[in-house]
């Protein structure tokens, strides 16, 4: 007799087999966990960077013997990260109203832009500071040194200006990105790697031997290469920052100091032979050196409105929203003038906020990069932090009329995307780091 049919039993079946799927499913992610923890392990057993202690050991034995931690980011410095973000977020808002309102017809035009970028940044930074262990960064360091290096070379062909005389973006419909600005952060994530994977032969005091070609000729390569076709944008403040930033990790990274002289000879020349083909940057430098002779409605207008707007806010300024030189006066004062606006709205008090909240930053990068696990990652972060520096002091002196206008953008406070989105992850970059610390036990 045949047996009937049971719709029961093939529900029962159907319930085992996906139980079964679902326990191989398990079990199957469970290996995979494992297998990326062991290729994890045995990437950073395997770097002769990452297990070479950066710290060298006590001639004694002490108690108190170094001990690799890894735990929680730096808190202080997300604390500052955080303070810096917001309170450029409220001066990007107050500074730009008025010209959004004039240009766009919408007075959060800019700050909802600033806002937009500083999510967009903190979402591509967040997973890398979970996850990204101090290996990864080496990698990312050379896979974005070749990327800038390519976008670079595509600006001059398909870049675009936007009516500021000096092609410098790539626009891909509504996004516009700024290769230089990633090759800033590639530069110093590259110097970082060579400096520290040719430390020993730096140290051969041969002829032109190692001390020159590894401490001298090949790092400026490195960031010379980007340097000229940063030149070729027309882009004067990027080749200063990223010659200054290459020629900061070279010192830390062991350079000896009496090749400098000729590193500073070269970078006078290179400097001279940009002002002598390039009228943008001489106009920029005649105007600096004659700023009283020069049309105060033409060439001198931007700097001579940052100048009342600074000396206009007194000691505690006119109030927050309340300039008068965002007014049509000061030009665009969402960008590199943004700091003259802060002046006259908050005073000397404001402006002193500005530069405790930079230099706590500045100090608590050192302050990690001087735990660093290794020479790479020291270096890294030493360079970093350097460059958010570099880039405030230069946007103070230029608002200040202290160098040339060179289109400086102040971090965190300044417009733009790449920038702002950049400026973050970078800070993601040391707070990865952070989680892998030196400490004394």
């Amino acid at each position: 007799m045949k047996k009937k049919f049971s719709f029961g039993k093939l529900g029962k079946l159907g319930k085992k087999l996906e139980g079964g799927i679902d326990r191989g499913l398990d079990r199957a992610q469970v290996e995979l966990d494992k297998l990326g923890d062991k290729l994890d392990e045995r990437a950073e057993r395997n770097d002769p960077i990452y297990s070479k202690k950066l710290h060298a050991e006590a001639s004694e034995p002490d108690t108190r013997e170094g001990v690799w931690v890894k735990g929680g980011i730096d808190v202080y410095f997300l604390l500052i990260v955080i303070a810096l973000t917001l309170f450029g977020a409220v001066m990007a808002y107050s500074a730009s109203s008025i010209y959004a309102q004039q240009y766009h017809d919408d007075s959060t035009y800019f700050a909802k832009r600033h806002i937009l970028y500083i999510v967009i940044g903190v979402v591509l930074t967040v997973p890398f500071v979970i996850k990204a262990r101090p290996w990864f960064w080496r990698m990312f360091g050379v896979g974005s040194y070749i990327v800038s290096a390519l976008m670079l070379l595509l600006v001059l062909i398909i870049g675009s200006s936007f009516g500021s005389g000096a092609t410098r973006w790539i626009v891909i419909g509504p996004i516009s990105i700024q290769p230089s600005e990633i090759a800033k952060m590639a530069v110093i994530l590259v110097l970082a790697l060579f400096m520290s994977k040719y430390e020993k032969q730096m140290k051969v005091h041969q002829r032109f031997g190692g001390h020159f070609r590894y401490g001298v000729l090949f790092p400026m390569l490195i960031f010379g290469f980007i340097c000229v076709l940063v030149m070729l944008e027309k882009h004067l403040s990027g080749i200063i920052i990223i010659a200054l930033l290459g020629m900061t990790v070279m010192y830390l990274g062991g350079t000896d100091l009496k090749w400098f002289a000729m590193i500073f000879g070269v970078g006078a020349v290179a400097v001279a032979l940009i002002l002598s083909v390039s009228d943008y940057a001489w106009a920029r430098v005649d105007t600096w050196l004659n700023i009283e002779s020069v049309d105060p409605l033409g060439e001198a207008w931007q700097t001579l409105q940052g100048l009342y707007a600074i000396g206009s806010g007194g000691f505690f300024g006119v109030g927050l929203g309340n300039s008068r030189q965002k007014f049509g006066y000061v030009s665009q004062p969402q960008n590199d003038f943004i700091f003259t606006i802060v002046c006259e709205e908050l005073g000397f008090i404001g402006a002193m906020l500005v530069i405790v909240l930079f230099g706590l930053l500045i100090w608590r990068g050192f302050h990690i990069a001087s735990r660093a696990p290794d020479k790479f990652c020291s270096l890294a972060v030493y360079g970093l932090t350097a460059k958010v520096a570099l880039q405030t002091i230069l946007n103070i002196a230029v608002v200040t009329n202290s160098m040339p206008n060179t289109g400086i953008s102040l971090p965190f406070f300044s417009s733009g995307g790449t920038s702002l989105i950049l400026q973050i992850f970078e800070m993601g970059i040391i707070l990865s780091i952070s989680r892998y610390s030196y400490q004394k036990r």
